[in-house]
């Protein structure tokens, strides 16, 4: 990665998948396109739910913006929460096939590297900040086999391999509610909220340098 002079911070969201017409996640991280956050600039990418393409396309973002803080945002359908990701593993085990057709099964997602990749962004300080904010979130330890976990791993394995300053990590979001009234029972949160937690995210992963220790652990 190459520096520049200007901070910066990317955020990703993905293209619909699924059935779906809309990703909440590209819906709500378009709205930040050149936000200032604390100092830095905010730049957008829309990432291809594919497996391979998808970090090729992020790997080329990073190249362009040379960003000191990446968040990836991504669907998670079902859950109520703005999840923080806590750890991405080296697998690819696709339930369904991506949008490109693939539909990887027991695959690493980089051949050769560790089982798994902690984010190094402050969780805990961002979690304490999501809930004074009234926004509802919670510490998540699995983002899953598919595309988001794909992308979150390909991410920390370009840190921890290449540029350990950079701060990264992936931020599952709900339904929006035009979604939500397509899947009885489902969650949903709406826009507005989402494109707020997102700026509650950046302000507190860009001004926290070291998290805190407080209990945020799951069973499930």
């Amino acid at each position: 990665m190459t520096r520049t002079q200007k901070p910066s911070i990317l955020l990703t969201g993905f293209a619909p998948f699924g059935g779906e017409q809309i990703n909440p996640s590209w819906q709500a991280v378009s709205q930040l396109e050149g936000e200032h956050i604390s100092g830095f600039i905010v730049h957008t990418k829309e990432l291809p739910c594919e497996f391979g393409a998808s970090l090729k396309e992020l790997h080329l973002a990073i190249d362009k913006y040379a960003p000191q803080l990446v968040l990836c945002i991504g669907q998670a359908g079902g859950r109520a929460d703005i999840s923080l990701e806590r750890v991405a593993i080296n697998i690819n085990d696709a339930r369904i096939a991506d949008n490109a057709g693939k539909q990887p099964i027991d695959t690493p997602v980089i051949a050769g590297g560790p089982a798994a990749y902690f984010t190094n962004l402050p969780i805990k300080r961002i979690l304490l900040a999501l809930q004074q904010a009234e926004i509802p979130a919670a510490i998540s330890n699995t983002a899953g086999t598919y595309v988001c976990n794909h992308v979150m791993y390909g991410l920390m394995h370009l840190i921890n391999q290449h540029d350990t300053h950079v701060k990264g990590g992936f931020i599952h979001i709900p339904y929006l509610p035009s979604q939500a009234v397509n899947h009885q029972g489902a969650a949903s949160m709406n826009l507005e909220t989402v494109t707020n937690a997102l700026k509650v995210i950046m302000t507190c992963a860009i001004q926290d340098k070291q998290d805190i220790k407080v209990a945020a652990g799951t069973t499930h």
